[in-house]
């Protein structure tokens, strides 16, 4: 008997990324003619067979729910864990937690081993690095074999499913109303790259807030942050970013952060530069964590209820989960439209703190 091997081990053995094994297995139509049936040879030849388990879980039910997240140190991803584990636990489900770091190599990988019969179902929140690609088939693919997924915070239209997001738009946009109200003029904005769907939203509530407020929206007021690389880890790389951007733009009396860890670090270059907050520039960053409290002055934020999120989305998947019991295969249709998918909407609050007057 041939032994069995993995996704990541026929990717090195036929020298083809795991995307292309992944894409040649479920059948699609982006990868060639030969080398589909290349990767299907080689995978027979070795007995492997992509979540063949997984997909008799229409009828066999493990009452565990498989989370997968981008990184597990940041608050905002343990508060959700947090919410989904209380609704789990209390409806009589066990929780998996699988970790992307931000690779989509990785997030294929989790998936393919969380999904061989371990769960009945995901809740995650996508990778930096699948969203840099658009590459979305292995959700597709989870899907399409009975396996729901629920998506939270990072999510894309490409994939039907439910999902629930924070109000990115709304809560960036009334936090920079709170800085014109408090008299600022120029407000600063420091954000990340367009690929991450929180960081666009947000610049476009900064944006739309200006614009309501008749003020100018000058480009050299924003700060895009390349965070391909994890800037907690090469944190003085982001300082210098910061220290450099508010040299050459002096008449900056207000920061908007989408983030919490841009907030803090842009505080404490501000104090070495000379700047009191909130006399002289005042500071508003979003994600109501552990650094937002402890930071000096404390921080002004934009609370993302991540606890609330991860309720919302444990009951979402468990709904849907126990419905496919009752409703005979729910999730085996082809047309997604009929599956009522639900997009939950969570609002967003300003917790006022010392860095703002």
């Amino acid at each position: 008997m041939k032994k069995k091997i993995t996704l990541k081990q026929i990717a090195r053995e036929l020298d083809v990324s795991i995307s292309t094994v992944s894409k040649a297995l479920s059948g699609s139509k982006e990868i060639s003619e030969d080398t589909t049936q290349k990767i299907q040879a080689f995978a027979k030849l070795y007995n492997y067979k992509p979540n063949n388990i997984a997909l008799s879980l229409k009828n066999r039910k493990t009452k565990t729910i498989g989370i997968l997240i981008p990184e597990i140190v940041h608050h905002f991803f343990s508060t959700v864990i947090r919410g989904i584990e209380k609704v789990a636990n209390r409806r009589g489900y066990n929780v998996i937690v699988g970790l992307s770091n931000e690779s989509f190599t990785k997030e294929i990988i989790n998936m393919e081993l969380l999904a061989n019969g371990s769960i009945d179902g995901f809740i995650l929140s996508i990778s930096k690095e699948t969203l840099l690609k658009q590459d979305y088939h292995h959700f597709n693919a989870t899907i399409s074999q009975g396996i729901p997924i629920v998506m939270f915070d990072r999510v894309v239209n490409e994939v039907a499913c439910d999902k629930v997001i924070v109000d990115d738009f709304n809560g960036a946009l009334k936090a920079v109303n709170k800085l014109i109200e408090n008299g600022c003029k120029n407000i600063a904005l420091l954000t990340t790259m367009d690929y991450v769907s929180v960081g666009r939203l947000r610049t476009q509530g900064y944006l739309k807030a200006l614009e309501n407020h008749k003020i100018f929206a000058n480009s050299d007021l924003i700060l895009k942050i390349d965070d391909s690389l994890n800037v907690e880890n090469h944190i003085e790389i982001l300082e210098t970013e910061i220290h450099n951007f508010l040299k050459i733009n002096p008449t900056i009396d207000g920061i908007f952060a989408v983030n919490e860890l841009y907030a803090v670090t842009a505080m404490k270059v501000a104090r070495k530069l000379g700047y009191k907050i909130p006399d002289d520039i005042q500071v508003i960053g979003f994600t109501d964590g552990v650094l937002s409290k402890h930071a000096t002055p404390s921080l002004t934020t934009v609370s993302q209820h991540g606890e609330k999120i991860g309720e919302q989305s444990a009951n979402l998947l468990i709904d849907r989960l126990e419905a496919n019991d009752i409703e005979n295969d729910k999730y085996f249709i082809e047309d997604d439209s009929k599956a009522d998918y639900i997009k939950m909407v969570i609002e967003t609050e300003i917790i006022e703190r010392e860095s703002t007057k």
